[in-house]
């Protein structure tokens, strides 16, 4: 595969695209991303879906100026998806034709259930683990749905129901009646459907996402993987219905959202009607994610291989240059919690987060030694992006935040409250962090030192001289009951 990729996604409502660059094997970073709000499915619905002249030269510029930026990244290779509007439209040739004569670029009309396949594949191999779930994207001229059971994708269905498609054919009319009628006769296939956890992909559940984020002053800026309830889901779309101008204003929602908002939460309402209540998480990936981890991944059945994360690997390959020394925490920390959890009282599970956080505290020093800390919380709570809760990325960061020397502040304890843990639980894996740290202040070229726990009390038994680990520790802010001791081993 090529080292960069741009991907394009013509969909009704915008033209998109995102340039990712390989970094090793599994691998990937985002090099750019950008959009145009070209509407190329503007009056078409009014028109027997036909394409009308001025969407599409809209359209065509965008795609002109995007193929420059690719250029301008040394882009590789250039994956370009069209869905809804062109699969729809009886004149697409002619745009595609044009497109393909002057920019030498080739477009891939996808089917709709192949538009639900890329964003499923997206979200199971993106996403925090997805045991049973439902994909929906909602576009402009179509609605996608996918069905997940453990990484596997079982269903696949695509509704000729779309923001831009209801707005020009019944709301424009004021005919919500016949709009939610519409919809009704469509959704028949979720009569069989019980899943967990309902995934939001696309523009328009991202807008609704982000305004109950705003309006919960939520701690994290992260609308990836951002959870909440379908209760909150099903408040805030019943204030959209009912809101003129300002009060869509009130209620979060961009402007340039206004004319397609209530179509696309009325296909959300219709479709919650359908489902059991079920969690809701929000997708930061979708279609364009999809095609290119179908492309990168095409050798391994479009997944990642079991246990890895592809936004660690991705750090690790970016920032850490000592990885002995990263894989030599991340194991010592391990075996101090094996030795303590117990007796610290913490669940299992928190060995995850803590070894994580041990393997990735390196980052921050290539970018400045002295302000590690600050730097490697500032690299993992932004790119430790995909396969991560919320609560999980704000543990880890803060556990790289808060080591070496001191636990973490009350203020920062405070202001993430619903996403860390109880305090007691942090302050004990920060504290196991730093002192795998002070343990590994000489910077053996293997672990010269075995650990014991007995009532209360770690035991770290060397022959070699630990004097610099001895100072460290005493340095180290604790509130734990744990006592170290360490043993000459004669």
């Amino acid at each position: 595969m090529a080292k960069r990729v741009a991907v394009i996604d013509i969909g009704s409502n915008s033209v998109r695209m995102v340039i990712y660059e390989k970094t090793s094997r599994y691998a990937f970073s985002l090099l750019h991303e950008a959009k145009s709000r070209v509407r190329i499915s503007e009056n078409a619905y009014k028109h027997h879906g036909n394409l009308q002249d001025i969407p599409m030269q809209r359209a065509y510029d965008a795609l002109e100026n995007f193929l420059s930026i690719a250029n301008s990244f040394k882009v590789r290779k250039t994956l370009c998806v069209a869905t809804s509007a062109l699969r729809d439209a009886p004149n697409k040739q002619k745009f595609v034709q044009k497109v393909q004569t002057k920019l030498k670029l080739n477009i891939k009309i996808i089917s709709g259930e192949k538009e639900a396949h890329f964003g499923g594949v997206a979200c199971y191999n993106l996403l925090p683990p997805l045991e049973s779930a439902l994909t929906i994207d909602i576009g402009g001229g179509s609605t996608e749905f996918s069905v997940i059971q453990n990484k596997n994708i079982i269903k696949t269905v695509s509704l000729n129901i779309g923001t831009v498609r209801l707005k020009e054919l019944f709301c424009d009319a004021s005919d919500l009646l016949g709009a939610q009628e519409e919809i009704d006769a469509q959704l028949s296939f979720l009569d069989s459907i019980d899943i967990d956890t309902l995934v939001g992909i696309g523009g328009t559940f991202r807008a609704l996402s982000s305004s109950i984020m705003e309006a919960s002053n939520y701690p994290l800026d992260k609308i990836h993987a951002y959870s909440y309830s379908a209760q909150t889901l099903q408040k805030q779309i019943d204030n959209i219905l009912q809101a003129d101008e300002n009060s869509l204003k009130a209620l979060k929602i961009k402007t340039n959202r206004f004319d397609v908002i209530k179509p696309g939460a009325l296909i959300l309402q219709r479709v919650l009607k359908k489902l059991n209540e079920p969690s809701i998480m929000t997708s930061g990936v979708g279609v364009r994610e999809g095609v290119y981890l179908s492309d990168f991944l095409r050798n391994s059945k479009e997944k990642f291989p079991h246990n890895f994360n592809t936004s660690v690997k991705n750090i690790l390959d970016s920032y850490v240059d000592n990885k002995e020394y990263a894989t030599q925490l991340n194991k010592l920390s391990k075996n101090i919690f094996d030795l303590t959890y117990q007796y610290l009282e913490l669940k299992k599970t928190y060995r995850y987060e803590l070894a994580l956080a041990a393997k990735l505290y390196p980052a921050g020093s290539k970018i400045h030694y002295y302000s590690q800390n600050k730097h490697a919380y500032n690299i993992i709570q932004n790119a430790l992006e995909y396969g991560f809760s919320h609560e999980s990325i704000v543990l880890i960061a803060t556990l790289t935040k808060y080591t070496k020397n001191r636990l973490p502040a009350h203020s920062h304890l405070q202001k993430y409250a619903s996403l860390l843990p109880q305090e007691h639980i942090t302050n004990a894996l920060s504290y196991i962090l730093s002192l795998s740290i002070a343990l590994l202040s000489h910077r053996p070229r293997n672990i010269d030192f075995t650990l014991e726990f007995k009532e209360g009390e770690l035991r770290v038994v060397s022959k070699n001289n630990l004097y610099l680990c001895q100072q460290a520790l005493e340095k180290i802010e604790c509130t734990q009951s744990l006592k170290v001791r360490f043993i000459e081993k004669k």
